[in-house]
């Protein structure tokens, strides 16, 4: 399923003027219900506020991506807005955010569309894009712009493919992402760290723990090459395989947010052993308050399976 095939013409607003992140999420459910998506605005909104609740799915450099599974969603679909003048989205840098991409997953739906949302989301983290966006005259201009990138992204997503397949160790640091949601976070932070690694010339794989289950899952044999892991996640993520090793345990955020400064640490001998406790194959290892964190957000995906993104 492509991109452009959960949004269209109704839901896409250009220029508008927002006075708060309470005003901004009404008119993004508005947008959804006007595509025909959702059969409660009252609900569906209910379901945007409780990923809100989480964690702001402003997600910084401008960008929010509010989201929810519930069953007032009747189709999987996108909503979409620009606010030039930016409104205060509680965004994880503290900046305003000015682009906006909602999603709507019904409950109990198939993956296919999580497979286009995930790729939203690091498509989203090409800054030269986001400002083409920006400066879309129309919806339907917005919509070709969306549609060019995704091709783009496909042929580069397959000529990467080819390149693993050839490369099948040498990593250097392994990573592992995972958010409560299993969308926009998980993918950004997956996106970011390889990217980082590759410009640092030392290679990374990031395995994605998304909602579709394990991606790009890391084996027995670059776990023990490797010089250390980093586990960007806000949720349990399967953790004796990496007894010994050097390990780096921080929220999903810092994945999207402070790449290079993870995979310096481990390039500098910074992180320390970590030491799989028995029957903890899903404990992350790192402190009591993260640890209950985890486990809290854990419990909470379990309760809203979806709510895509962020954490997409």
């Amino acid at each position: 399923m492509k991109i452009t095939e959960l949004l269209d013409v109704r839901a896409i607003d250009l220029n508008v003027s927002v006075a708060s992140k309470d005003e901004a999420i009404d008119h993004l459910v508005d947008l959804m219900d006007k595509s025909g998506k959702i059969s409660d605005k009252a609900a569906y909104k209910k379901g945007i506020l409780a990923r809100e609740a989480q964690t702001s799915t402003g997600i910084g450099e401008g960008i929010a991506i509010p989201h929810a599974q519930v069953a007032a969603v009747k189709k999987a679909g996108l909503a979409s807005m620009t606010v030039p003048a930016g409104v205060d989205y509680d965004s994880l840098d503290g900046q305003p955010a000015k682009l906006f991409f909602m999603i709507a997953a019904p409950e109990g739906a198939g993956n296919v569309h999580l497979q286009a949302l995930a790729k939203l989301s690091m498509l989203l983290m090409n800054e030269e894009f986001r400002t083409r966006l920006m400066a879309a005259k129309t919806p339907e201009e917005f919509l070709s712009i969306i549609d060019d990138e995704e091709s783009k992204r496909d042929a580069e997503e397959a000529a990467e493919k080819a390149k693993e397949a050839k490369q099948t160790t040498g990593y250097k640091v392994l990573a592992v992402t995972a958010c409560p949601t299993g969308i926009a976070h998980t993918f950004m932070a997956a996106e970011n760290l390889t990217k980082a690694g590759e410009a640092m010339g030392y290679p990374l794989k990031a395995e994605t723990n998304g909602s579709e289950g394990v991606g790009n899952a890391l084996t027995a044999e670059e776990i023990a090459a490797a010089d250390g892991i980093i586990i960007a996640a806000d949720k349990n993520v399967e953790m004796a395989r990496f007894d010994g090793k050097p390990l780096i345990s921080v929220p999903v955020t810092e994945g999207i947010r402070h790449p290079e400064e993870l995979i310096n640490k481990i390039r500098n001998g910074q992180a320390p052993i970590y030491h799989a406790e028995e029957g903890a194959s899903a404990s992350t290892g790192s402190s009591t308050a993260q640890g209950f964190y985890k486990h809290l957000m854990n419990g909470v995906s379990h309760m809203l399976p979806f709510v895509v993104a962020g954490g997409i």
